[in-house]
């Protein structure tokens, strides 16, 4: 501790900066950044109007032989979105259509019923299917180079059992 004091007291010029910015200076940066916040805030206020302005100005005429329209074409009633608009259309209300997605999800998962009647196609509760898997096990397939049975080639070999049409007399193929 006494070097550190010996330190600052050899050097008499050396030392820091004793005056710092002083709070009328911040204060000023402060109320030159709020008068260009709002500056700002007003210039896009006006260029928004006045380009809604001239957009209103050049909209294109309705047709003569169309059904008679609001003199304002961008906003539409809830009732002409329906007929107007065709699929797929922009949510109106994401929490109320996205709890009735996931509730028709929920359902399909956890109820029986048909997914395709007459192909005979059904879907089961996804419990009920882990419970069936688990008792009999996931289907397997046969070994490389191994060919599964077939139909055809069970009847073929029958069928070659059964011709007797080069066998002797009296005998056949066994």
């Amino acid at each position: 501790m006494t070097e550190e004091i010996k330190h600052r007291s050899a050097n008499p010029d050396m030392g820091f900066e004793r005056q710092d910015m002083g709070p009328g200076t911040v204060y000023a940066f402060l109320i030159g950044l709020a008068v260009a916040g709002v500056l700002i805030a007003v210039f896009l206020w006006g260029a928004y109007h006045s380009l809604d302005a001239y957009a209103r100005r050049h909209q294109p005429k309705q047709s003569p032989i169309a059904p008679p329209a609001p003199a304002d074409t961008r906003t539409v009633s809830p009732g002409e979105v329906t007929s107007i608009f065709p699929q797929p259309r922009l949510e109106t209300n994401e929490r109320l259509e996205i709890n009735d997605f996931r509730l028709r999800e929920e359902q399909a998962l956890n109820t029986y019923g048909w997914v395709d009647q007459q192909a005979g196609i059904a879907r089961i509760p996804i419990e009920r299917a882990m419970q069936l898997i688990a008792q009999r096990g996931l289907p397997t397939t046969p070994k490389a180079g191994v060919a599964p049975t077939s139909t055809v080639g069970v009847v073929a070999e029958a069928a070659q059992r059964a011709d007797t049409s080069n066998a002797p007399k009296g005998k056949a193929k066994q």
